[in-house]
């Protein structure tokens, strides 16, 4: 089926915040549901968990952790259900209400999630690295009702100061505390929300190219649209598999990868909290890994490690959130016989895209178009541009961009088609090689970075006058962020690249923060006084 003007079910959001909220519908992509059949009415958090259990068990292995830890399918939807009790009853949780979730890749914070839907709320999950100004963000755009945060983490986000937001603490010690009070319930669980498949689940923030994050709005139908496009068709994954990777439960590349491919087919996922490269292939070896979401940075430090003995047990390899160049592929491919399976996926399309498994891998490409999707390469005009030929990458299938209050919509989705500020080539077999971004977003190690956001931070100290952040090579992670800067001529080589990188840090995301600082007495400009970042580049 494909929907040019969408019509939505009626909704089961009493707070209609997100239905009212969504772009205009002539601004979003054409989507092609193709033969996936969803029901009108369809809870995400239960087809991904009851839905399984029906079908395999509730005894099955589902959560494990480094400690020797696990939680069965059935143990983890008892626990959802305690929760969405407490949310319901005791916190006064209303159907559309967003939910703000706070915590490390543990099994308490996906009992959450899945409370969270289970009880009809809006899951608004945020990386455990971000800073109190960072969080205020998110806050103002998405006015949560609710934030349940891992004990450890609570100080940034009390910090933030959300106005009408409550933080309910998980995974600690006191009596209040949202693990002890979910134990203590002793009445039958709440009937999972009767959502409509279209009903917004998931408000996913990426960074935004201006510096402001954007908020994309996922449906329930579009979860298991990934599981059933990506993860059916590409990764192919088997109910005795055991999961594990790196990227957050925040980053929609973890959400799939660590929570929706293995639920939806009864597999079992090993969650990491922390885990350095080493940690990482150790913790592999050591629980029986098959199936490994990470980075490419990740692959080559695991190899240049000697660590490469350590992946001998995984069936499928996935690399994501960053162009994985063909010496790393056969690097791994060398040292493992592992054929890693690239993609290109975006936040505002929820999942991978663009891929290829197997035979069908050919390094140095991301892959093709995945099975439910239509990827073209096309010019300005949004007209296709002959084979062979760069352009700008365009995708639609059954999911696409959706920005919270239409939030600059018309940049991303052009002539029906989400473009995703790639720059590709397309071949005459339908294969998609990356050449650039064509926005001023820096991609390292996985993370996507916004450059005037970092400078923004920089700015706020007192002795940079003016400053430019771009993306520079690096042999090890791709790219890593760097910064021009011009200092007030009183601080002139009074101020070490190390203060401010440490000032950065305080103010933003470490991860976001310049690795590399060069001082200038002047940046490039246009005659008009525009900042050519081209020329820094």
């Amino acid at each position: 089926m494909t929907v040019h003007a969408p019509t939505l079910a009626p909704s089961a959001h009493v707070d209609t915040f997100c239905r009212d909220n969504l772009p205009p519908p002539e601004t979003w992509p054409v989507l092609d549901l193709g033969d996936l059949g969803y029901p009108e009415r369809l809870n995400c958090a239960v087809a991904l968990l009851d839905a399984t259990i029906d079908r395999l068990g509730a005894d099955r292995p589902c959560l494990r952790t480094p400690g020797g830890g696990t939680w069965s399918y059935g143990e983890l939807r008892d626990r959802a259900d305690r929760i969405a009790a407490v949310l319901v009853d005791e916190l006064g949780l209303v159907p559309g209400n967003r939910v703000l979730l706070r915590g490390f890749n543990e099994p308490w914070l996906v009992a959450c999630w899945f409370a969270v839907l289970r009880a009809g709320g809006v899951v608004v999950t945020t990386m455990p690295a971000l800073r109190a100004g960072e969080l205020a963000t998110i806050g103002e755009m998405c006015r949560p009702a609710l934030a349940l945060c891992d004990a450890r983490l609570t100080e940034d986000l009390e910090r933030a100061a959300v106005p009408g937001m409550v933080v309910a603490p998980f995974g600690g010690d006191g009596p209040g505390d949202l693990t002890a009070r979910a134990a203590a319930r002793r009445d039958a669980p709440p009937a999972p929300a009767d959502t409509a498949a279209d009903d917004v689940a998931l408000l996913a923030f990426t960074s935004g190219t201006t510096g402001k994050p954007k908020a994309t709005m996922h449906f329930h139908r579009d979860v298991l649209a990934i599981a059933d496009t990506f993860g059916a068709h590409v990764l192919r994954p088997e109910p005795e598999d055991v999961f594990t990777g790196t990227p957050p439960l925040a980053f929609t590349y973890g959400l799939g990868g660590l929570v929706v491919f293995p639920l939806r087919v009864g597999a079992s996922v090993l969650l990491l909290e922390r885990a350095t490269p080493d940690q990482l292939a150790d913790a592999i070896a050591d629980h029986g890994v098959t199936v490994l979401f990470t980075a490419p940075t990740a692959y080559k430090a695991v190899v240049a490690g000697g660590k490469a003995d350590r992946l001998a047990g995984l069936r499928r390899a996935v690399s994501a959130g960053e162009n994985l160049p063909a010496a790393t592929w056969h690097a791994v491919h060398d040292a493992t016989g592992l054929r890693v399976i690239d993609g290109i996926g975006a936040t505002e399309m929820l999942h991978i895209f663009v891929s290829a498994a197997d035979d069908d891998i050919r390094p140095g490409c991301t892959g093709r178009a995945v099975p439910g999707y239509t990827a073209a390469v096309l010019d300005d005009d949004g007209e296709p541009v002959p084979d062979g030929t760069e352009g700008h990458l365009a995708v639609r299938g059954p999911t696409g961009c959706r920005y919270l209050f239409g939030d600059r919509q018309e940049s991303y989705v052009r002539h029906g088609w989400n473009h995703t500020g790639d720059t590709y080539v397309r071949d005459t077999d339908g294969y998609f090689t990356y050449r650039a971004r064509t926005d001023d977003m820096i991609v390292s190690a996985g993370y996507n970075i916004a450059g005037p956001e970092v400078e923004q931070a920089l700015l706020q100290h007192p002795a940079v006058v003016e400053c430019a952040v771009v993306g520079a090579p690096d042999p090890d992670r791709g790219t890593i962020v760097k910064a021009f800067v011009v200092l007030d001529p009183e601080h002139t080589g009074e101020v070490p690249p190390e203060e401010l990188q440490a000032h950065c840090k305080r103010v933003i995301a470490p991860y976001k923060c310049p690795r590399a600082v060069e001082f200038r007495t002047e940046l490039p400009r246009t005659a008009t006084g525009k900042l050519q970042r081209f020329r820094l580049r």
